[in-house]
C-alpha cells in the first residue's frame, strides 16, 4: 500500500516545511515533536505495565 520514502521526497518535505514555518521555527518544532513522542511512548509503557499488574492481581 505505502511505498518507501526516497531522498527526493524527503528533500521536498523539508523544503515545504522551511517554506511554511521558516528556518528559525524548525528546531523548536522538532523539539516539541520529540518531546511529544517521548511522552506518548512513556504513557503507552505505563499503560501496558498497569494492564499487566491488573491481570496479575
Amino acid at each position: 500500500m505505502f511505498r518507501q520514502i526516497g531522498t527526493g521526497e524527503i528533500i521536498l518535505i523539508v523544503v515545504v516545511l522551511v517554506f511554511l514555518f521558516g528556518a528559525r521555527k524548525l528546531p523548536e518544532l522538532a523539539r516539541s515533536i520529540g518531546k511529544s513522542l517521548r511522552e506518548l511512548r512513556s504513557g503507552m509503557k505505563e499503560g501496558l505495565s498497569e494492564d499487566e499488574d491488573d491481570e496479575a492481581a
